[in-house]
């Protein structure tokens, strides 16, 4: 028998506050620096490695895979918008112990990424410049802090530079592919499936890191202008230029020929046109992607604690700024020892990010299993959105298989959720008067 407490009735909407608000162009900049990533920086050299030119084939699948996925978490942000972000959809369909899970799933464990997103950055950088690699934790670090320092500012604040960066990085990719795009050779893309469908697979698999993000800013929906109208154009916004930047991306990498067993394919990609500024833009990607995606996740990791602390999964101390228009500066401070703890281990393991990745990856597929599930009980029946989701339950049941043995961390968290409801109810009943 399932324990769970009685379902909490759905906390106000940030829509009332008078303060700042996100509009069209800036929210569609928080989603595609989120979705966008940090993939650009090894994602391209590894499916090429993994598939050769069916490659591209792989990145479209990912990204037609990807559209009912988002298409599910716009229609629950716009008609939810809340700080709790995937853990208020599952609350109000699933009841709070299965909302403590998943919030514990993206908090605890989708955090595991943020080491990795640092790390590709500085070890891009210190590559590009020909730096010894004991200055990758320094540069690695730095890109830690920086969003953390302007997050502590607010949303307006890091909501105009994530505009900027998201907007700088655009134009780097467009830069890189419209320089190495007239060098490309016919030869190159045959055989075209040198691997057979078993390659096109795994490029599959390796491209499901590039195109997760969707689920991060619905934990700052509440903060968007007119979010029933700006969540969805800002999603379709996003799925069309992550798709279409690495499409892009991935043709040249595989029109130029970048060595397959290549540990920073981007620097040998432009190294091909621009030998002598190719290391600089490079640098630049990889610092305008480090900061940018760690810019919109920390933010989502601050206001899901928050509201994890509102709604009695963490300590209430950190409920402070989970209203909307506020800034979440006791859970953002709790993430910042959580994540900084995380990059500390990540360089003892000495910047092994393998394992991290597993973390946040299998984190992410039970964050998608229970927010799917929760979107096909609460959106409308026979909605396109209800649809969508019903869609997407089925696409995440087979990447949980996938998952397989790494699914033991989001098992472990289940289990203290499960603790945690467990001592509340009894901790109730204890102070509940007796009866005569």
């Amino acid at each position: 028998m399932t324990i769970a407490e009685p379902a909490a009735p759905p906390h106000p909407s940030a829509s009332a506050h008078p303060g700042p608000r996100l509009g069209l162009l800036p929210a569609s900049a928080l989603y595609i620096a989120a979705v966008l990533g940090t993939g650009i920086l090894a994602l391209p050299g590894l499916a090429a490695e993994a598939a050769g030119p069916a490659s591209i084939v792989a990145v479209a699948a990912v990204l037609l895979l990807s559209i009912p996925l988002a298409g599910t978490f716009a229609a629950l942000a716009a008609r939810y918008p809340d700080a709790g972000g995937v853990a208020t959809f599952v609350r109000l369909a699933l009841g709070p112990t299965a909302a403590r899970m998943s919030g514990y799933w993206f908090f605890f464990g989708v955090s595991f990424g943020a080491p990795v997103i640092a790390i590709l950055g500085g070890e891009y950088v210190t590559a590009a410049m020909g730096g010894d690699r004991s200055m990758v934790p320094i540069i690695a670090l730095a890109f830690l802090v920086i969003p953390l320092i302007v997050n502590f500012f607010g949303l307006r604040v890091s909501g105009s530079i994530q505009l900027f960066l998201t907007g700088l990085l655009l134009v780097v990719v467009i830069g890189v592919v419209s320089v190495t795009a007239p060098v490309m050779k016919p030869q190159n893309f045959e055989p075209f499936m040198p691997n057979g469908w078993g390659g096109v697979a795994l490029a599959i698999s390796l491209f499901v890191w590039a195109f997760a993000g969707w689920e991060a800013v619905t934990h700052i929906a509440g903060e968007f202008k007119n979010p029933r109208r700006t969540i969805p154009l800002a999603t379709g916004i996003a799925i069309v230029v992550v798709g279409v930047a690495y499409l892009a991306l991935q043709i040249v990498t595989v029109g130029v020929g970048v060595a397959a067993d290549s540990k920073v394919p981007l620097i040998d990609l432009v190294a091909v046109t621009v030998p002598d500024v190719g290391p600089t833009i490079v640098a630049i990607i990889a610092g305008v992607v480090a900061v940018g995606v760690l810019n919109a996740y920390i933010p989502a990791f601050a206001n899901l604690a928050a509201s994890l602390g509102r709604d009695g999964h963490l300590p209430r101390w950190f409920a402070k700024g989970a209203e909307g228009g506020s800034v979440p500066r006791r859970a953002m401070a709790l993430w910042a020892v959580i994540g900084l703890s995380y990059f500390g281990f990540a360089v003892l393991a000495d910047l092994d990010i393998r394992p991290f990745i597993l973390l946040h990856t299998s984190s992410m597929v039970a964050v998608y299993a229970l927010g799917m599930v929760a979107a096909v009980r609460l959106l409308e029946r026979f909605t396109l959105g209800w649809w969508m989701a019903v869609v997407s339950v089925v696409l995440v049941a087979g990447l949980l298989v996938l998952a397989g043995g790494n699914l033991l961390l989001p098992a472990a968290l289940a289990v203290v959720a499960v603790i945690v409801t467990v001592v509340k109810r009894s901790t109730t009943k204890r102070r509940e008067p007796r009866r005569a």
